[in-house]
């Protein structure tokens, strides 16, 4: 007579273990690169005009819209572009947002008005079109509006990335003891950094990058390998990303002049500064003008071209795969 065996695999699921063998995951190719999603600004501009009216930051601390990609499960699953989340967020003159603080990273790039100011550790930020301003994870922020006219920028976070990772830490205020921080002024000198530094070291001293600033390096800055010119926010103590894990840049495209197709497993999201033009993702065209916002989700074969000189602010999460060493970039050959 046989002896009979126990089955294994139902005592590996007893156990909570599985065969790998067994999963449908093994060996499994990656799912086909997601569409790119356009917001544009003609579109979007008109609601958040009922923002407006709904609301006020008093009431819900931010008036905020977030741009969700259309391949998100729920509203609860807040993504833009990978790991990268990106909103609109816009004030009244005489408003102000209160002071509070998170793990995740944030940055304003100033869309529309003037007037407003983001105060970052109590460090004054004035906000004008095309100015990049920093809020780094754990940092004190708040907005006030001494200007005439609405004031809508752009919000971009690494959220998805601390919801995977379970990191999650929002502090309202008030702020009890203001952190120490360093005047602008001191790093105003480029190549000349300060040899005794206040503050914390984490993070990049300077909270406000002029658009001034960015335009003039643009205008001297040799085309990259694609035929764009670029140039990178960066920290000036390090010469690394001016934000860890959120990567920041700006594109400058010549009048006429596409670039050549490049592919990176970066996501990135892009707003028109100035210029019209059209952006080729895989086999997607996307016409684009100012303040429009799109994705370019990673793995396409991605090429831009300015109907007359045009400027991209980019964000990506290059940085994070960057420091994990995965990050991959190429350039198409020109035939």
């Amino acid at each position: 007579m046989s002896q009979s065996h126990p089955d294994p695999y139902a005592l590996w699921e007893a156990a909570h273990l599985a065969p790998l063998w067994n999963s449908p995951n093994a060996h499994k190719p990656p799912p086909p690169p997601v569409a790119a999603h356009v917001w544009r600004w003609k579109e979007t501009r008109a609601l958040v005009e009922l923002a407006f009216r709904e609301t006020s930051p008093a009431a819900v601390q931010r008036r905020v819209l977030q741009m969700l990609s259309p391949h998100a499960a729920s509203p609860a699953d807040e993504y833009t572009c990978g790991s990268v989340l990106a909103a609109l967020q816009c004030l009244l003159p005489g408003e102000t947002a209160r002071p509070h603080r998170h793990t995740m990273n944030a940055l304003r790039f100033l869309l529309e008005g003037s007037g407003a100011v983001t105060l970052v550790d109590g460090k004054e930020c004035p906000m004008e079109f095309g100015d990049l301003v920093l809020t780094p994870g754990m940092c004190w922020h708040e907005h006030r509006h001494d200007g005439k006219e609405p004031v809508v920028w752009l919000d971009v976070l690494d959220v998805p990335l601390h919801q995977h990772m379970g990191t999650v830490v929002f502090q309202p205020g008030p702020i009890v003891e203001p952190p120490v921080t360093m005047p602008d002024a001191a790093f105003a000198s480029s190549g000349i950094v300060p040899v005794a530094l206040d503050g914390r070291r984490d993070h990049s001293p300077v909270f406000r990058y002029p658009y001034a600033d960015a335009v003039r390096a643009l205008q001297h800055a040799p085309r990259s390998p694609d035929g764009a010119r670029r140039v990178r926010y960066i920290n000036p103590l390090n010469g690394q990303g001016a934000m860890a894990l959120l990567d920041t840049s700006m594109l400058q495209l010549d009048a006429g002049v596409p670039t050549l197709p490049t592919r990176t497993n970066a996501n990135l999201v892009c707003t028109v500064v100035e210029g019209h033009g059209e952006t080729r993702v895989g086999d997607q065209l996307i016409a684009w003008g100012p303040r429009d916002t799109f994705t370019l989700p990673q793995h396409h074969w991605v090429s831009h071209r300015g109907e007359a000189e045009a400027r991209l602010f980019i964000v990506s999460d290059a940085d994070l795969l960057r420091r994990l060493g995965v990050l991959s970039e190429e350039v198409q050959a020109a035939v």
